[in-house]
């Protein structure tokens, strides 16, 4: 089982980040997780939810939180740059950073990896391997769009959270878990049933 790298910045719209986990684990997919060092200070901003920051409780934190004990899961620091992932030679079979900061979406158009995240990007971009990135930002400015053409051009899939209409959404949840299915759809995962369309009959 080739595991996914997970990566929630901090970025307004966690709930796309906790979903997406959600969605792998139920799936039985083996996640490696890691939280930007501003994803911890916008979870508590936003929603009221302190994480630990230490690997091994976040790992029982997420278990609990999201009642699911199926899966694998893995939670790594966001300055742990000796972390097997940080490497080349540990394969993966993609990496999602969902959502994405306009400041870690830069930092990996530029090369510089900062933080955990960055690096395991950059490793994924020289390795040629899947780099999925939704970006969250509105409105978004010429040096913003110029980044996403570089990664673009670099080999990462640019996902916008965009929610659609056609499926009639009754709930905000029904609209996170639509986006977050069709971000993995991508790459050929399909973790939970949504309506797709069929054109007008």
């Amino acid at each position: 089982m080739s595991p996914i790298i997970l990566a929630i910045t901090g970025s307004s719209a966690l709930q796309l980040g906790e979903k997406s986990l959600e969605l792998l684990l139920a799936n039985q997919k083996e996640v490696y997780l890691i939280l930007s060092k501003g994803a911890y200070e916008v979870f508590l901003s936003e929603r009221n939810i302190k994480i630990p920051i230490d690997s091994v409780k976040q790992e029982t934190f997420w278990r609990n939180r999201l009642n699911i004990y199926t899966g694998k899961l893995k939670c790594y620091k966001w300055n742990d740059h000796s972390a097997a992932i940080a490497s080349g030679s540990f394969k993966t079979k993609a990496m999602a950073i969902i959502p994405c900061s306009m400041g870690t979406l830069g930092r990996i158009s530029s090369g510089y990896s900062l933080d955990l995240i960055e690096r395991c990007a950059d490793v994924h971009l020289k390795e040629g391997r899947e780099l999925l990135i939704a970006p969250r930002e509105s409105p978004l400015s010429l040096i913003h769009l110029r980044n996403m053409i570089a990664i673009k051009e670099s080999g990462a899939k640019i996902i916008p959270p965009m929610p659609a209409w056609y499926t009639n959404p009754e709930t905000l949840e029904d609209m996170i878990e639509f986006i977050v299915v069709r971000f993995f759809d991508t790459i050929g995962e399909d973790l939970a049933p949504i309506k797709r369309w069929k054109g007008r009959k």
